[in-house]
């Protein structure tokens, strides 16, 4: 891996060890401890969490197709699967994000997995696995929270994504496609742009990104719906961490020929192959979150080598793709490393379980990493890259 794409770290400070402190208290009940968020999101201020709304971070992501831009806070946002509801979404602006993905909504109310556990933490490895299994309320409950919100959300720095994929259960591939579609033309009215999720591993069934005939079909008509919009939004392809070359190649010309604005690099990666990504935690040890065994997805800081290098291969082999980067980004320096290699914001997630107000410390790493350069703020600095 190159130098410029280092695996930064963290050193542990006092909230850190206290986030450490409820892990161990609440480690029977991880998901309470993962739902618990939304809280620390709500009564951030008490602690010291506020809006931040500085120009120096500001992002804006421009389309060559004319799809209108996204406005983030800052780069760093956070990746669906943290608010899965909709509800309270100016809240996370409180923690230092500049945007959020909300859901994965399905067309329709799923329970999700009903095993237990389906969550659990990978300590020595900073990291999560979990196998939730969609579980939402429906896409039009959570397209009607986003539409609701949106002007609050807008004023507190935040760019509002939907997630939405197709509902787990469908084997007949026209009703799929039917049912997908229309999840993504009712989130469309709502959200600053879509993000479809074609690669969640955690349902129990095989992935859309496996099936490039299918994933054609998909971006084909979820394009042409797009197509006849009074307004052109955005749509985001989110992919797996765990696609060979051969794969990222059939996958990434397909939404290339279909005309999507971007893709989210990546998913959680499967457990089944962790191997690939070098964990401390041997699969064995790591808990059961289904009843077929399966050990769910992984997240956290031992996915950052292997999305680099796939984010490195889209942003040369397909340079007009927009690149929103997912996976083990936990410090500022890595956004910077990122940022330089054309990727326009990161998502994370896990990171909040084990950094304390974890996306403004990113925020303080970036700007001195700016700085470091010589750049007073985001603008100077990709001004100059793209000169």
């Amino acid at each position: 891996m190159d130098s410029e794409l280092i695996n930064h770290d963290y050193y542990l400070l006092r909230g850190d060890k206290i986030l450490a402190l409820i892990r161990r208290i609440f480690h029977r009940y991880p998901e309470f401890r993962h739902d618990s968020f939304k809280y620390y999101a709500r009564f951030a201020r008490l602690y010291g969490g506020k809006v931040d709304k500085s120009p120096a971070l500001k992002k804006v992501i421009t389309f060559s197709d004319n799809s209108q831009s996204l406005y983030f806070g800052c780069p760093v946002m956070l990746a669906a699967g943290a608010n899965k509801t909709a509800k309270r979404i100016p809240d996370y602006a409180n923690v230092g994000f500049g945007g959020i993905s909300v859901g994965t909504a399905t067309r329709r109310f799923r329970e999700g997995n009903t095993h237990r556990p389906r969550i659990g933490f990978l300590e020595e490895d900073r990291a999560i696995h979990n196998s939730m299994g969609l579980n939402n309320e429906g896409v039009e409950v959570i397209a009607e929270r986003v539409d609701e919100q949106l002007i609050r959300a807008h004023k507190a720095g935040l760019c509002v994504g939907i997630s939405i994929a197709e509902t787990p259960g469908i084997t007949d591939e026209a009703e799929k496609l039917k049912e997908t579609v229309e999840t993504f033309s009712i989130a469309y009215q709502a959200a600053d742009y879509i993000e479809v999720n074609v690669s969640c591993p955690n349902t129990g069934e095989s992935r859309i990104d496996l099936n490039t005939c299918f994933t054609e079909r998909l971006f084909s008509e979820i394009m042409k719906f797009r197509n006849t919009q009074a307004v052109r939004k955005a749509v985001y392809a989110k992919l797996s961490p765990d696609l060979l070359e051969r794969g990222l190649i059939a996958v990434m010309d397909i939404l290339v020929r279909c005309g999507v604005n971007g893709v989210v690099m990546g998913n959680t990666f499967p457990s089944a192959k962790s191997e690939v990504i070098h964990l401390s935690t041997p699969l064995e040890k790591m808990a059961v979150l289904r009843d077929d065994g399966d050990r769910g997805g992984i997240s956290g800081r031992p996915l950052y080598e292997n999305m680099c290098w796939m984010v490195r291969y889209i942003k040369k082999n397909y340079p007009g793709m927009s690149v929103m980067a997912c996976g083990g980004i936990d410090h500022g320096y890595k956004v910077y490393d990122l940022l330089k290699l054309g990727v326009d914001v990161v998502q994370c997630y896990s990171v909040v379980a084990f950094r304390w107000m974890a996306a403004h410390a990113m925020r303080r790493e970036l700007q001195a990493a700016l700085a470091a350069d010589g750049y007073h703020n985001l603008d100077e600095f990709l001004n100059n890259e793209h000169a």
